[in-house]
């Protein structure tokens, strides 16, 4: 999906041949085994992944995930999507990705703690403030984070920069956790007048519960916006009246699911996704949105909270019908935004209060947007394809200039 997405828009902007070949081959690719000891005493190797895609505008940049289904291609593809994403924020990275072939819910706390130092171990000199900075992404988090920066920091001294999306008390960022949530909502905020959205009064469906979709849910609620459904990975949870979020948020953290929540009706995720609202932010994984169920969906605008949640046969069908993306390149820039201003932290020294990071964050993702905008405007193309041929054009002045192509 990343190298088509690409050279559609490639084949827009009349990119040579081989600056086609040079922006969609990785920098570096790494798989390595990773020898952990369970807690019953037994030795399992675990394969882990970090793929280094681009490095024209500066140090690369991504997040570690832990997933039964991370392998070489998931990892490479999202490399190159942070080089993209990153460019489409001017933020001075390059992109890169790494992940752990594991079910997190089946280890332990103390399992996947030595499987965090063990991966660190294996790519510590690959990585670094200068070269290369990991961050969360899916069944990661701040404690993830603050081992692998223990971990890194053993061999190099206390280096905070090698990793964001940090503990506060370990020099993370205020507002990190909610920060691609928050530029979700940033993003509808900016779109809403051009896509015919009523703001704040928007409906809206949120595939995916997670970091991204109850922070978006919660701040979407905040606004004035009507949630009438959200899932999980079991189901689908509906009130067309619109779910009080805060009651769902605190039902799900005493119980650990939506199991038993009042005054909803259960629906599956197959449904959620094919409900009437203004809007659809698929929120949890790739694909969701697909040639199969493309047809039976009857939201206003997609809003691509997840990376790739629909697919380039499912993008064409909705094109078709008129029905408009917000394209994840964008929708989902507020997590790596909020990784740069804590990654400047870091290297200055200093200590941003939250107010700062949510009033940069929204500057940023406003005006990436209004440049998405008026290039779908020009080119007549989709905000997706418009997205792509902003972002490429970034790194391809900065590729020459540094005389590479």
């Amino acid at each position: 999906m990343a190298d088509q997405q690409f050279d559609r828009a490639a084949e827009l902007i009349g990119l040579s041949r081989e600056l086609r070949d040079l922006l969609t081959t990785s920098y570096r690719e790494v798989q390595v085994r990773i020898p952990v000891r369970m807690d019953d005493g037994a030795l399992r190797v675990f394969v882990g992944y970090r793929v280094q895609h681009n490095q024209a505008r500066g140090p690369m940049k991504g997040g570690i995930r832990y997933h039964p289904d991370v392998d070489l291609d998931e990892v490479r593809g999202l490399a190159a999507l942070m080089t993209w994403k990153t460019a489409l924020v001017d933020l001075p990275f390059g992109g890169a990705k790494g992940g752990v072939t594991c079910d997190p819910k089946t280890l332990s706390a103390a399992e996947l703690e030595r499987l965090t130092r063990g991966f660190t171990a294996m790519i510590d000199r690959l990585i670094g403030p200068f070269e290369d900075i990991p961050a969360p992404d899916v069944n990661t988090n701040a404690q993830v984070m603050a081992w692998l920066m223990d971990e890194y920091s053993r061999r190099h001294g206390h280096t905070p920069a090698v990793v964001t999306g940090k503990p506060l008390e370990l020099e993370g960022l205020p507002g990190r956790d909610a920060a691609t949530g928050r530029g979700c909502v940033d993003i509808i905020r900016a779109a809403a007048k051009d896509m015919g959205i009523p703001w704040p009064g928007a409906t809206a469906v949120i595939q995916g519960f997670g970091n991204v979709g109850h922070w978006a849910a919660q701040l979407l609620a905040a606004e004035g916006a009507k949630v009438i459904a959200v899932s999980d990975s079991r189901s689908g949870y509906l009130n067309r009246d619109g779910l009080d979020i805060t009651k769902l948020i605190q039902h799900r953290k005493r119980v650990g699911s939506f199991e038993g929540l009042t005054g909803v009706e259960r629906i599956s995720n197959e449904e959620l996704l094919a409900l009437p609202c203004d809007l659809l932010i698929p929120a949890a994984i790739e694909g969701v949105i697909h040639e199969g169920n493309a047809d039976r969906v009857r939201a206003r605008v997609i809003v691509e909270a997840a990376n790739g949640p629909v697919t380039l046969e499912a993008d064409e069908l909705l094109a078709g019908r008129n029905v408009p993306v917000l394209p994840d390149i964008l929708v989902n820039a507020g997590g790596v935004t909020a990784s740069y201003f804590e990654w400047v932290q870091n290297l200055q020294r200093q200590s941003w209060e939250e107010e700062r990071v949510n009033q940069e964050l929204e500057r940023i993702l406003a005006k990436s947007y209004r440049k998405v905008w008026a290039a779908a405007q020009a080119r007549r193309v989709s905000l997706r394809t418009a997205a792509y041929c902003v972002a490429i054009d970034k790194v391809v002045t900065a590729t020459k200039l540094r005389g590479l192509g």
